[in-house]
This record gives structure tokens, C-alpha cells and sequence, in this order.
């Protein structure tokens, strides 16, 4: 496109889908009800799904229940696996903590070395030995299939573990018309006294081709989508000590609100954006968190291309499904298990088709009472994390 003989670059567009609807919590309706349903749902979805797996795993093998066991005999249990952890944080160590003159120790990992893991179905419960298994790689909440025999001393000797495994990916656009790209930012954290906003500037002038000679403008006019995956927005601690606020520390506190504000009404203006909720910002505390309240965002709310979205986040853009969270399912995965890096904790809740497997357990989550949102029913395309140390990429193949 050219004007005046100058020539201009036009940014190009896609189809946007928002999948956010399985996140949403509209019309439940909290009656005081506890965590054993969404345990029981989850069980229900993933347990139907391992059984169309066995014929083609172990076709021979008989599948029992834990109460149906019989000792020596080699067979399948499918079932919700519970990990006993010694160092497990407990509200009883909470409470000695603050009458102790001795302060507990707080572990970056709690992983121990007598830590075990124990299977549960409706039935009951067993104790899962053998040197096939390793506790560590595992957490409370995976539903797997375990081959294997009762022993003398009552436990079960586990010779053989089926996950669920990566759920079927829909099929790809065979053409997407040249190249496109999607920017995905977290733990911006604006309001942080050492947060540099003259870098976030820089970031915007890039997304928005105000940055960089024609070759990087190019670029920035392939950009088609902003992603922000959560902690946007930091506040002072001192400002939540339970005292009323007076008018000067109520304007204070919405200034990081007014400054991100106008960097995101910047980005909307010429660009699709959505914001995720995170762990530090102003949202519910349990997954999925909802989405941000758009009257804190007066002036990019205008925008139809500014959208407010829940965590975790799925869309679709020309065909191409995107899934992510803003971190907290993978933080939690590292508390309680061991990996050699983030990257295999996520592609573990891949293959264990569950997002957030230790919610609710140590995670905290909304007490779903016929279904689990976080069961994977399709692989998406690009899975992303927010707000981790660094930056990490794989390919998956199935």
C-alpha cells in the first residue's frame, strides 16, 4: 500500500476463537460442597479413556478393582494416585509455627526420600511398591493404569504404568497464508519499585512498528496477536495491613492500574490482546482464575481487540488451538515432584492429559461437582507458560 509515493506496511489478521467458555464458572452454584466430586469426575473422564487403551497395551491381562485383588496374580489397576509425602506443608505445622520460638524451615521442594505413592479407586486404597516406580516424577491427582501383583505384605508391585497419554490434536490449516507471529509476555509486574517502564515502551514501540528500520517493521506487521500470561500488576505489601485506606494511598494504589492501562491501550489500538489473570494479580486465588474486571481498564477496554480471559487460556487463531496458564499448575508440579527442567513438568501434564493434576490437593481450585475443565480432551498446538525464569522451548511428537 502506498501514500504519496511513501509506503506504507499493513499489519496482517487472523481468525480469533476464544475456547475460554470451559473455564468459566457462571452458573455453579457453591452449596459448601467438598473436593470428592471433581476427584470422582476426573477419575470417571480418565478412567474411560485408559480402558479403551488396555486392549492395545496388555490385551490378556485381567483389569480388577483394588478390592478385587487377588495375591500373586498379575493384573490392572486403574485408579487416582495419592502421593504420601513427609515434608508435605500442613495448617497443624502452620499453627506450632506461630507458637514456636523456633521458626519452621519453608523448602523450595518437599520431596523426600521415604515418600511413597498409594492407589485409589471406590473400592479402596493400596500401598504401590516396585523399582519401576519412581515417586518422584509423580503427584496426587494422576489417573493411571498400573500392571502388576499383590504381595504377601499387602502392597501392590507395580511391573508396568499407562498414562493416559497426549490426547488427539485437531487436524492443522494446510495453508496459513505466510507467516504470522504471536508475542506472549508475563510478570511485567507494573508498579514494582524496580521495574524499568521505559523497557515495556520499548516492547510496545516494537509490537505497535514504531521501533527499528523497515526489516523489523516487516516483522512487526506480521504480528498478529499479544498474549499477556499474568502478574501484570504489583503492589506494595505494606498497602494491604488491614487498615482503611485513606484518598492519598487509594490513588497510590491505582496508579499501576492507570500505567498499564496506557501501555495496553497503545498495543490494542493496532493489535488483538488478551490478558490473562495471575498469581499477584487482582483476581480469585483459585484456578481457573477468572478474568480481570475491565472497568480497571477504562481506556484499552474500548478496543473489540482488548479481551479479558480467564487462566488457564485457550483460543484459536486460523486453526492453530492455543492452551496456556500463567504458571502456577507448573510452580506447584516442582514444590512436589523432580524433573531435570520446567519443560518436562509440562510435558507431563500433556501426557497425563490433565493440566493441573495436584488441584486441588495443593493447588488451590474451584470445587466442581460434575465435571473437571482441566482434563485435556484435545492436544493444542502451542502450549505456553507464563512467568517462569527463563525462556524454554520444545517440539512434542507423539
Amino acid at each position: 500500500m502506498e501514500i504519496d509515493g511513501e509506503k506504507i506496511l499493513q499489519r496482517k489478521t487472523s481468525q480469533y476463537t476464544n475456547l475460554d467458555e470451559v473455564f468459566m464458572v457462571k452458573n455453579e452454584v457453591y452449596k459448601g460442597q467438598q473436593y470428592s466430586q471433581i476427584y470422582y469426575a476426573r477419575l470417571h473422564m480418565l478412567r474411560t479413556l485408559i480402558h479403551s487403551l488396555l486392549p492395545h497395551w496388555k490385551p490378556h491381562i485381567p483389569v480388577r478393582t483394588i478390592l478385587g485383588l487377588e495375591q500373586g496374580k498379575d493384573c490392572i489397576l486403574v485408579g487416582t494416585v495419592y502421593k504420601h509425602m513427609k515434608l508435605k506443608p500442613c495448617v497443624l505445622d502452620e499453627y506450632s509455627k506461630e507458637r514456636s520460638v523456633i521458626p519452621l524451615v519453608k523448602p523450595h521442594n518437599f520431596m523426600h526420600p521415604d515418600d511413597h505413592l498409594v492407589l485409589e479407586d471406590e473400592s479402596g486404597r493400596v500401598k504401590l511398591d516396585g523399582t519401576t516406580l519412581l515417586p518422584s516424577a509423580y503427584v496426587t491427582g494422576i489417573v493411571a493404569a498400573f500392571l502388576g501383583k499383590e504381595t504377601g505384605a499387602g502392597s501392590f508391585f507395580v511391573q508396568d504404568i499407562l498414562d493416559a497419554g497426549l490426547p488427539p490434536q485437531i487436524q492443522k490449516p494446510l495453508k496459513l497464508g505466510g507467516d504470522k507471529y504471536v508475542v506472549f509476555v508475563s510478570g511485567l509486574c507494573v508498579g514494582n519499585s524496580t521495574s524499568n517502564p521505559l523497557q515495556f515502551q520499548l516492547l510496545v514501540d516494537h509490537i505497535t512498528g514504531h521501533l527499528g528500520d523497515e526489516m523489523e517493521q516487516r516483522i512487526a506487521a506480521e504480528i498478529v496477536h499479544v498474549v499477556i500470561a499474568g502478574n501484570s500488576l504489583e503492589f506494595a505489601r505494606e498497602q494491604f495491613n488491614g487498615q482503611n485506606l485513606g484518598s492519598k494511598d487509594q490513588s497510590k494504589l491505582a496508579e499501576p492500574f492507570q500505567e498499564l492501562d496506557i501501555f495496553l491501550t497503545q498495543i490494542a489500538a493496532g493489535v488483538s490482546l488478551d490478558i490473562m489473570p495471575g498469581p499477584n494479580d487482582p483476581a480469585n486465588f483459585s484456578l481457573p482464575q477468572q478474568p480481570l474486571n475491565r472497568c480497571l481498564f477504562p481506556g484499552s477496554s474500548v478496543y473489540n481487540t482488548f479481551r479479558s480471559c480467564t487462566n488457564p487460556h485457550s483460543f484459536e487463531l486460523d486453526g492453530i488451538r492455543f492452551l496456556g496458564t500463567s504458571g502456577q499448575n507448573i510452580d506447584d508440579l516442582e514444590k512436589y515432584s523432580e524433573a531435570k527442567d520446567k519443560l518436562e513438568f509440562v510435558e507431563r501434564t500433556l501426557r497425563w492429559r490433565h493440566l493441573a493434576p495436584t488441584a486441588p490437593n495443593t493447588l488451590g481450585c474451584y470445587p466442581f461437582t460434575d465435571r473437571d475443565p482441566f482434563v485435556l480432551e484435545s492436544c493444542p498446538h502451542v502450549y505456553f507458560v507464563g512467568n517462569q525464569d527463563v525462556y524454554e522451548s520444545r517440539l512434542l511428537k507423539a
